[in-house]
């Protein structure tokens, strides 16, 4: 078991890191969803620990990502930094403005400097209203009024987004759902934000449109210096976007690290598993173990104690049931890779490379279809080298006894004429 180094938590411990003060931090927040129950008087009875006490950091033009499962609370996070909902506990703070408990009037000012991008690109656009519409709106709510109108603003934005600024009049049904995608690029940048939350951007988009969706984001960010939490279950997206992945399950964010630390050395083990599920294109890394989970995600109304994640972990001992491992550096991680765990995995990538299958009954069945696979290949190939030799022995008996046909027609050939010359002289000798 590795050390723990104690640090404080993660949205003050990286302005060390000569980053400056993050742009946007948030503190232990909390997002409860009440269940009310009982008759003929309804009281809460439970609740749903969508988020439970997170601490994050963004800073100035860096994207976040932020994955796992579905249900672990990525959408929810995303909708409490830019205040769509309320949170039951916790700590906003942006650009050094606490907004927690903001109200509408505080809000006002910097609503233009925080976006969204909404995942479903066709309910996310009001189908009566024109493209130039939905894309004007925020400048008319806020009351901005760009150099030369807000409609070439607007036909600048689509132009920005990779439409036709003809476009303008058409509505929303008449495009597909990577350009209807591009609108809801175009009506966040409108304001000229400073951070965008992209809530899973790309998952109903074909592959060949998330390539395209995501090279419009980044080349985005690069030219206008905006900051993005981008929300994802493809890892994959998530690398080519990202600088920092953070890593939720049940409400938890279990690891935080730079992108290149956490694909290549992940310390905690439901990050490894998550790894391990990404598809290699590879050759050599074909034969890669697959880390299988055992059981089900628990349910975010009476999450597990202790580790949240220690009822599917391989790695769990009975500290993981009394004790809620803190999100910190531990020893031997580089700086910023922050891991809540207690049973960390190793850091190197030779160790993470032997993993083995948790379930040993999955690893049983495994093995029992390989035999059977082997067993099967043998039977093939002896049920072949008899076929094979019946094969042979068929076709040399068909040449035998065309061997034999060909000696029988020449021996009765050669009688034949020699009984013809008999017959002949025979005949030769009585006209004489």
């Amino acid at each position: 078991m590795s050390e723990n180094v104690t640090l404080p938590k993660q949205g003050s411990s990286e302005k060390a890191d000569g980053r400056g003060e993050p742009l946007l931090t948030v503190e232990g927040l909390t997002k409860h969803f009440p269940i009310y129950g009982g008759f003929p008087f309804k009281r809460q009875v439970g609740a749903v620990k969508a988020v439970d006490g997170i601490d994050l950091s963004v800073y100035p033009g860096e994207s976040l990502g932020l994955v796992g499962e579905s249900g672990c609370g990525k959408s929810t996070t995303g909708r409490l930094i830019t205040k769509l909902m309320d949170a039951t506990s916790g700590k906003i703070t942006y650009a050094g403005q606490d907004i927690t408990k903001a109200g509408r009037r505080q809000l006002a000012p910097i609503r233009s400097e925080i976006q969204m991008i909404f995942q479903d690109p066709y309910s996310s656009l009001n189908p009566r209203q024109t493209v130039g519409t939905i894309i004007k709106s925020p400048m008319e709510v806020n009351g901005i009024n760009p150099p030369g109108g807000r409609e070439a603003k607007v036909r600048e934005l689509l132009e920005v987004v990779g439409l036709n600024p003809e476009h303008y009049n058409r509505f929303p049904h008449e495009f597909s759902g990577g350009q209807r995608q591009r609108i809801g690029v175009a009506r966040a940048l409108a304001l000229q934000p400073k951070l965008i939350v992209a809530d899973e951007p790309v998952s109903a988009l074909d592959v060949s449109i998330q390539a395209q969706v995501v090279n419009l984001l980044q080349k985005v960010q690069e030219e206008m210096g905006i900051a993005f939490v981008f929300i994802a279950h493809d890892l994959a997206v998530v690398r080519h976007f990202s600088q920092r992945v953070a890593v939720m399950y049940l409400g938890k964010v279990v690891e935080v690290a730079d992108r290149e630390s956490l694909y290549n050395r992940p310390r905690h083990p439901y990050t490894h598993a998550l790894l391990s599920a990404v598809p290699e294109v590879d050759v050599d890394a074909s034969d890669k173990e697959r880390i299988r989970l055992e059981g089900d995600v628990p349910s975010p109304i009476s999450p597990p104690s202790g580790c949240r994640f220690r009822t599917r972990c391989w790695k769990a001992q009975d500290k993981c049931a009394t004790e809620e491992p803190p999100l910190v550096q531990l020893a031997g991680s580089e700086p910023g890779h922050l891991t809540a765990c207690h049973f960390p995995e190793d850091p190197t990538t030779e160790a993470r490379e032997e993993a083995v299958v948790l379930d040993p009954a999955l690893a049983a069945l495994e093995e029992a279809l390989e035999e059977a696979a082997e067993e099967a290949s043998e039977d093939v190939a002896e049920e072949a080298s008899e076929d094979a030799a019946a094969d042979a022995a068929e076709e040399s008996a068909e040449e035998t006894t065309e061997d034999a046909a060909e000696e029988s027609a020449e021996e009765s050939t050669e009688a034949s004429a020699e009984d013809a010359v008999g017959e002949a002289s025979k005949g030769t000798s009585k006209d004489a």
